[in-house]
């Protein structure tokens, strides 16, 4: 796929994750607990079944690393990204609000090739919750498709480390 067909998808994920969420498929399958604890021993490694995860296409290992209920997914929109998508479709929400299953199914059935960055990683903690800050870029098929700052509420229960929620600014490239 080319960037300019690739765009349009991206605005449709950023823009729709509540629709996946509420589809009838079914929900991932139990990963093994010998998988879940050892990619949720601690923050960094949480993070890198995280990226694993979504570069392997293995929603079931993604939907692991979250809380199964409660868990929040927020997506802002930037302010030109906004101003753009609004005139394509004027009822646009800025902001969307949804959970990991949408994404968890989205990374599953994709064809496409993901691979979100992260850097300038900041991570506070008492060992019993954490924040989680930090800068990404989010590549399809190799080409940058958006950009932003993410933001992760863990909490480290019996079983490991999980998030809670995600909050992150979207900036997706123009089409």
């Amino acid at each position: 796929m080319n960037r300019l067909s690739l765009a349009p998808m991206f605005f449709a994920l950023a823009l729709s994750c509540g629709a996946f969420a509420q589809s009838s498929a079914a929900p991932p399958a139990v990963v093994p607990h010998d998988t879940v604890a050892q990619d949720t021993v601690d923050v960094p490694t949480l993070m890198q079944a995280y990226h694993d995860a979504v570069v392997g296409h293995d929603g079931n290992r993604l939907a692991a690393l979250f809380l199964p209920e409660g868990s929040t997914w927020i997506n802002v929109l930037g302010d030109t990204a906004y101003e753009r998508v609004k005139k394509a479709k004027p009822d646009a929400a800025k902001i969307r609000i949804s959970n990991y299953k949408a994404f968890a199914t989205l990374v599953s059935t994709t064809k496409d090739n993901f691979n979100p960055t992260h850097t300038n990683v900041h991570i506070l903690t008492d060992g019993i919750v954490a924040s989680v800050y930090f800068d990404f870029v989010f590549l399809i098929n190799g080409k940058e498709q958006n950009r932003g700052s993410e933001m992760w509420q863990l909490v480290k229960g019996a079983n490991g480390w999980r998030i809670a929620a995600i909050t992150y600014s979207s900036n997706p490239l123009p089409a």
